[in-house]
């Protein structure tokens, strides 16, 4: 005769709590080997230790209780391949949001370590220029980098603009508030000389800014938030106005620079006393 465990028994072998048995039972994925119809209690059988066994390693696979039972239904103890494939692409996906997060908790570090994300602030004022605009809704910051170099670029040299010194190039967001994705952004390039507009390319002078608060900000664009605070507590202190939209003024970016950690950034905010 085969021995029965009582289900706390059972849970203390295979480490799996009472109630995640239960939960178990109700979904019909492990379901005991015998009740007694009088005392209501759990009997499971040895045998029933593969099967849990089974579960577990499916769960480490990371297949849900619902593709588990898919599986166990099968009468099978692995996933076909379909499944394995898709696990692996939920995977990678997942990597890769671990690998961004990692990327901007290691730039917070630095900057609440090194303190150096952001130079000393200064007021100066910014001339008038003649501009290259394109305007676009972007998906993220991450894709103004291509755009840079796929279309705004190719257009000025097929244009023949020329970027007298000192080169100055921006970007303005055009949105009423902060959004992380379809970003309404205008990047500006300053030329030397006006061209006649085209589908991707308008060309006006961009006004002077009589007073700006300025301040280099190092390192990925997603901690632009770390050093714009700062900047807006030095606006509170020094008892300044903001008169318009900042600009992300751009020196090193993904263009010419690998490592996010050497992205440097002046932002210029519009400023009066």
């Amino acid at each position: 005769m085969n021995k029965k465990l009582k289900i706390g028994e059972f849970s203390k072998l295979c480490r799996v709590s009472v109630k995640t048995l239960r939960h178990y039972e109700e979904m019909g994925l492990l379901v005991p080997d015998e009740t007694d119809e009088w005392t209501g209690y759990r009997y499971y059988s040895l045998e029933q230790f593969q099967q849990m066994g089974t579960i577990l390693h499916l769960k480490r696979l990371g297949l849900s209780l619902s593709e588990i039972a898919e599986v166990v239904d099968r009468g099978d103890n692995r996933p076909d391949i379909t499944t394995v494939r898709r696990k692996m692409t939920e995977c990678r996906q997942e990597l890769y949001r671990l690998n961004v997060r990692l990327q901007e908790l290691q730039s917070l570090e630095e900057f609440f370590t090194n303190n150096n994300s952001m130079s000393k602030m200064t007021v100066k004022s910014i001339p008038a220029r003649i501009v290259a605009s394109h305007r676009q809704v972007i998906n993220n910051y991450d894709s103004l980098g291509p755009l840079c170099v796929n279309v705004i670029g190719p257009e000025m040299m097929r244009l023949g603009c020329t970027c007298p010194e000192p080169q100055y190039c921006y970007t303005i967001e055009h949105d009423a508030e902060h959004k992380e994705t379809n970003i309404d952004l205008e990047y500006c390039e300053a030329v030397g000389e006006w061209h006649e507009d085209t589908p991707l390319l308008k060309f006006y002078e961009a006004p002077a800014i009589a007073k700006a608060l300025c301040f280099s900000h190092v390192g990925p664009y997603s901690t632009f938030s770390e050093t714009m605070i700062q900047a807006l507590q030095y606006v509170e202190e020094h008892q300044l106005q903001i008169t318009g939209s900042p600009r992300f003024c751009y020196i090193d970016g993904p263009w010419n620079k690998a490592d996010e950690s050497e992205w440097l950034t002046e932002i210029q905010i519009p400023v009066a006393d």
